[in-house]
């Protein structure tokens, strides 16, 4: 029996499983390190890790079976409903080091910042795909697309979480960039934002200063604000070329690393699998990244070239400020490795990212019947 083309079974079929392959291989690389930082036992980080991976799994492959015109017929409903869910974390977030960015929701804990990028990601998809390109040009189009940008950005930043919030904003520049928007918006932007950072400076908390201040010269605090990045350079330079041996990384062992199976769980695979196991992993990432600008590229519709280029832009941003914070090349902000940092909140939405990126794998090909192609 010949199975339709609408089919869920025929869509399963469909499914990019290169790409799904390289995100759980990455995935698994997580888990080992979490084994690692858990001094040789699977709990209690990697055991709940490869948990909310399983469920996140399941929910991506619903994601990229659905029909396209699905999500983004309810794009705007998502990031309406992203946003309500902000201002709620504002009024009655649970709070915790020092920020108030988690709901707590019977024995879970969301982190609703890092889903909001995903229906920032679905809303510009959408506006911009029914624009024409001549319209792109226009100020006066260029007003909504801002306000989905700022919005977010601005109820994030007040949490407080600038890492999320400069995310929010690159990305939403990245897509506007890719729909077409002239360069002279960038630039006067550009222009504006360094005009601004006095303000900024003025308005920011003051751990957020000291980071700045710490990434300029971690040696003014080393017990304090610098320990973190001290004992992350110190743990990556010790790697070598191929690194102490898995489970001999000292400063994983001993807990001189802060924040090992989170944010700086990169320094860890740098000490133990060496500067070799760091070119792989990234070799990983840079494949996944190339693999969702080939989606983005081989997409028909405006809205599946959009989603793609936009979770692609987002991987590659996390993955740049949470490579380069932990070397000492960016301030330290808090930004979580993809697919690789401990957190139920990350974790799901990264893999919901890859979702969407194999949603428009899946429905690539769509006729303007059921989706206007791209121009």
């Amino acid at each position: 029996m010949r199975i339709s083309r609408l089919s869920p079974f025929f869509k399963l079929k469909e499914i990019n499983w290169f790409i799904v392959s390289i995100m759980s291989l990455i995935a698994f690389i997580g888990f080992a390190m979490m084994v690692s930082a858990g001094n040789g036992s699977f709990s209690p980080w990697a055991s709940q890790q490869l948990l909310k991976f399983v469920v996140a799994f399941c929910l991506m492959i619903i994601v990229a079976i659905t029909p396209m015109r699905v999500l983004m017929e309810y794009a705007y409903i998502v990031y309406g409903f992203g946003i309500l869910v902000l201002i709620g974390v504002a009024i009655a977030g649970h709070t915790g080091m020092g920020a108030q960015r988690w709901l707590k929701l019977g024995g879970l804990n969301l982190q609703p910042s890092e889903f909001m990028k995903l229906a920032v990601i679905l809303a510009l998809a959408r506006y911009f795909h029914q624009l024409h390109p001549e319209e792109i040009r226009r100020p006066a189009f260029l007003i909504p697309p801002a306000l989905l940008i700022i919005i977010p950005a601005a109820l994030i930043l007040k949490e407080p979480n600038m890492g999320t919030a400069i995310i929010v904003m690159t990305v939403g520049a990245t897509m506007c960039f890719l729909a077409g928007v002239p360069w002279r918006y960038f630039i006067g932007l550009a222009i504006s934002g360094v005009a601004s950072a006095p303000l900024i400076w003025h308005f920011m908390h003051d751990y957020q200063k000291r980071r700045v201040i710490t990434f300029l010269d971690p040696s003014q605090d080393p017990l304090g604000a610098g320990y973190n990045i001290l004992q992350s350079m110190i743990a990556i330079g010790s790697g070598g070329f191929f690194g102490k041996g898995y489970l001999q990384g000292s400063q994983n062992q001993l807990n001189f690393l802060p924040e090992k199976h989170t944010d700086f769980i990169f320094t860890m695979v740098a000490e133990e699998l060496g500067f070799l196991g760091s070119v792989i992993l990234l070799g990983l990432y840079a494949v996944l990244l190339a693999s969702g600008m080939t989606v983005a590229l081989r997409s028909r519709s405006t809205f599946g070239t959009m989603v793609a280029g936009g979770v692609t832009a987002m991987l590659f941003v996390h993955i740049v400020i949470n490579c380069g914070m932990v070397m000492g090349m960016l301030p330290v902000v808090g930004v979580p490795l993809p697919l690789m940092s401990y957190g139920g909140s990350i974790m799901v939405s990264a893999v919901l990212a890859v979702g969407l990126l194999l949603n428009v794998y899946v429905h690539r090909d769509q006729q303007p019947s059921r989706l206007t192609p791209r121009l």
